[in-house]
């Protein structure tokens, strides 16, 4: 059921992805031919105001087909394209047309964040006081032990960020490897500052410090439930944040993280958004509803960064070459993009193989492990 759950809240991403090319195709009086939701052979479908709705075999993915796309590809020069074909139609619609789908995703994201925020959700939590690894497990290196930090201090602020669980104090942490945070904690009655230096974990791609929690503190608490405007405006600044630290995870790939570690493939993200489903509504509805919307928003924006990369076959490919003709009135011919179109299905193909050898690495861990 994990892996069944997984794979229908992903199909809801791809089919709202799919969903906003569909609209601004139609806005920009482009013929949308067949519209997908799967991949691969099609087990149903039916035709209804000029457009092919299909389930296909493969339930991962899906597919917007418009008029004149298969025409791009055609090695013959310049041919003469119906006005309400892809490549008929004016730069700045396509432009349009390919920004749509991502922007959807972006446009998810924020409304998942605004509903968790009015919603609230319960959820457990360690207190601020921290141990030293050292203390637990001897010999681990504690980058906190090196500042000066001991066993028992209580986490004030890290930076500008007041943290009043280990949740907190882990959330800032992890998002800033091989870096230097200014710490307040308190020890007894005196309030101290420090500046600590992240390690950077290379498997995980994020940053320690080398401390572990109190388990005898973990108390349930209630996250801030916010009215209706504060809470957009939350799930705004949430949005923001979280492609913030979506594009400085991929930066940290540059860095040495390792890739088939940092980067999920479907099955992995398919089987951790099935068991987030499950845990969260194991615990309360509202909790769950929330633990599946923030999950879903952290794949939405990931959606919507990689489909804008200008990589041939992805969105932001079409997006790129539109604004190119619409500013400089250059328009790539059928022979460069036959060719560049191979490229960008290798490039794909071989994300696609990295991420599938980390899946397979995951999976194999956590076999052995049981």
């Amino acid at each position: 059921m994990t892996v069944i759950y997984g794979l229908l809240l992903l199909n809801v991403l791809v089919f709202i992805h799919e969903l906003g090319h569909f609209f601004c195709a139609k806005l920009c009086s482009v013929a949308v031919e067949s519209f997908s939701i799967g991949m691969g052979p099609v087990l149903f479908h039916r035709e209804i105001s000029g457009t092919d709705w299909r389930i296909s075999l493969f339930p991962i993915g899906g597919y917007c087909g418009m008029k004149g796309e298969k025409n791009a590809s055609e090695e013959d020069e310049f041919i003469l394209h119906d006005a309400d074909s892809l490549y008929g139609t004016r730069p700045a619609f396509r432009t349009a047309i390919g920004f749509a789908g991502p922007f959807c995703n972006l446009l998810f994201a924020l409304v998942a964040y605004s509903v968790i925020a009015w919603v609230g959700y319960s959820y457990y939590a360690a207190g601020n006081t921290i141990t030293l690894a050292t203390d637990v497990y001897p010999g681990m290196h504690s980058a906190a032990a090196d500042a000066g930090l001991l066993s028992g201090d209580r986490v004030l602020r890290i930076g500008d960020k007041e943290i009043s669980d280990f949740s907190d104090l882990y959330a800032q942490v992890a998002v800033n490897p091989d870096t230097d945070l200014d710490f307040e904690v308190q020890r007894g009655e005196e309030i101290l500052h420090f500046s600590v230096h992240t390690d950077f974990d290379k498997s995980s791609g994020t940053g320690k410090i080398g401390v572990v929690s109190d388990a005898s503190s973990v108390q349930k608490k209630e996250s801030v439930r916010y009215p209706f405007l504060p809470g957009l405006f939350h799930g705004a600044r949430e949005t923001v944040n979280t492609v913030s630290l979506t594009f400085k995870g991929i930066s940290l790939l540059f860095k040495g993280a390792s890739v088939t570690e940092s980067v999920s493939g479907p099955a992995r993200i398919t089987t951790m958004l099935g068991g987030t489903a499950k845990a969260g509504f194991a615990e309360n509805f509202r909790t769950g509803i929330c633990s599946v919307l923030e999950f879903m928003a952290l794949i939405s924006v990931s959606l919507f960064i990689m489909n804008l990369l200008p990589i041939p076959i992805l969105d932001g490919y079409l997006v790129l070459t539109s604004l190119v003709e619409t500013f400089f009135k250059v328009r790539v011919s059928p022979k460069v993009r036959v060719v560049v179109q191979y490229v960008g299905f290798a490039l794909i193909a071989l994300l696609f193989a990295i991420a599938m050898t980390g899946d397979i690495k995951y999976f194999i861990g956590v076999l052995v492990k049981k």
